[in-house]
Parts: C-alpha cells; sequence; structure tokens
C-alpha cells in the first residue's frame, strides 16, 4: 500500500513489476494460511467473518495476478492495494473470528456447500476488481478533464479501455454471482435442508444481484455514460462491502 502512494505522487509514469511482485508474495503466504486454517479446522475456511473476508481478498488479488500480466493493467495493483489494506484491517478485528473448536465439521456439508460458497466469493472478488478499474477511469477522466500533463505521461490505459475492463469484470462478477445463486439453491433444497426465505444473508445476496442487473442492463442500453458507469460500479462495490459484515453477521446469529 506505501509503495502505491508512491505511484500515484509519480503520476505511474513508471512501469515496473514492483507492485506486482509485492502482491505475488502476499499471495504465497495468504494462500498457505488458508490452507492451513481449513486443514486444521477439517473444513472450508469461509465459515465466518474473517474467512470470508480473507476469501474476497485473495480473490482480488488472483484476479489482479491474471490481468496484470498486461503491462496496461499492471496497475490497477495501485488501486487496488489499499482497498486490500482496508480489508485486512477489517478482517483482524477479534470479533470477525469467534473460536472455533479443532476437528469440528462447522457449516460443512460436502462439495455443494463449499461450491456455492466459493462461488459468490468470487463474484465478490469480480466486483472488486471492477471497482478497482472504475477508479482507475475517474482517475485517469479527471486528469483530463483538469488538462494535467500527467495524464498524458501516465502508463494508464484510455479510458475506452477501462470502461470495457470495469464492464467485462462486473459481468464476470455477475456471472458468478448468479452461478454460486443456483448452486446454493440446489445446496438448500437437498433432503433434510430448510430454506429460509428470510434469511438476512439471502435477501442481501439476492438484492446485490437485482442492483448489478440493473447497472449493467442500463450500460448495455448506453442508457449510462462511461462516467456514470464508474461510479455505479465503485459505490455499489463499497455499498456492497460495507452491508456485508452486518448480513453475515445476522446470518451468523441466525443459524447458531
Amino acid at each position: 500500500m506505501l509503495y502505491s502512494f508512491f505511484l500515484w505522487r509519480k503520476g505511474f509514469r513508471r512501469d515496473d513489476w514492483v507492485i506486482y511482485s509485492l502482491l505475488g508474495c502476499g499471495l504465497i503466504f495468504h494462500t498457505i494460511a488458508m490452507a492451513q486454517r481449513g486443514f486444521t479446522f477439517n473444513q472450508c475456511p469461509i465459515n465466518n467473518l474473517y474467512e470470508a473476508t480473507a476469501f474476497i481478498m485473495w480473490t482480488i488479488v488472483v484476479g489482479f495476478l491474471v490481468v496484470g500480466f498486461w503491462a496496461r493493467l499492471r496497475f490497477l495493483g495501485a488501486f487496488a492495494s489499499p482497498l486490500l489494506f482496508v480489508l485486512g484491517v477489517c478482517a483482524l478485528i477479534p470479533d470477525m473470528d469467534p473460536e472455533v473448536v479443532k476437528g469440528e465439521n462447522r457449516n460443512f456439508s460436502g462439495a455443494l456447500s463449499s461450491l456455492h460458497k466459493a462461488l459468490l466469493l468470487l463474484s465478490f472478488g469480480a466486483f472488486g476488481l471492477s471497482a478497482v478499474a472504475s477508479a482507475m477511469y475517474l482517475t485517469q477522466e479527471r486528469d483530463l478533464k483538469l488538462h494535467r500533463f500527467r495524464a498524458i505521461l501516465s502508463v494508464l490505459p484510455p479510458l475506452q479501455r477501462l470502461e470495457q475492463a470495469m464492464a467485462r469484470l462486473s459481468w464476470v462478477g455477475f456471472g458468478l454471482l448468479t452461478l454460486g445463486l443456483g448452486a446454493s439453491s440446489a445446496y438448500h433444497f437437498q433432503p433434510g435442508k430448510t430454506v429460509s426465505p428470510g434469511d438476512p444473508m439471502v435477501i442481501w445476496m439476492l438484492g446485490v444481484w437485482v442492483f448489478y442487473s440493473i447497472l449493467l442492463f442500463l450500460h448495455w442500453r448506453q442508457a449510462q455514460s462511461g462516467k456514470r458507469f464508474a461510479w455505479g460500479a465503485l459505490g455499489s462495490f463499497l455499498f456492497m462491502m460495507l452491508t456485508f459484515w452486518g448480513a453475515m453477521l445476522s446470518h451468523l446469529q441466525r443459524t447458531a
């Protein structure tokens, strides 16, 4: 995150692999920690607020490392790292990670359970990258509007390419969210399972799906300009993350 501030100050005039390498090294330790936690508790590590937030962070970094192979998109990391830092600090709040009894298979009942959780959290990672691309779009658009010279020297992609990136990432996230909701329905309609339409998490996920479907439909119909779509994608993700913890906490209290 500190190196990202250096890149912002320099106006993104230099293309290097430092931010890419730093996030790649962080991902290695992050993956090891998640794997050790899963094997220690003998369950998929997506069962409380800490684990869910950690998985969202993991998906954002993986997505960045994939798109970061293209030099023109590598500076997504300079925008993603502050977001990852804030999420990491929030995840370390003590109440986010209640004690889990070793060997207890809490909230874990096979591959379908893990699949729907993973798909939903992967969609949040795609939405997060879309928000990062939106922040890059708004930064570049503001510099061009103010006729700043650093907009000419910047290695940020042009506005058209950034708009395509945030739209495609939003569509990827929407597709993963749709698949995750489908897998969640299949999981809860299994024999012996109970469906809870009033579950706060179910209502929240459906609300996110409806909101993004409207946002993408308006962009597809060209009813929104690139700047409005960027603000919509960025605002949607920030609102989603601000309300995620409340919905997740209410869900855990309801199922406890």
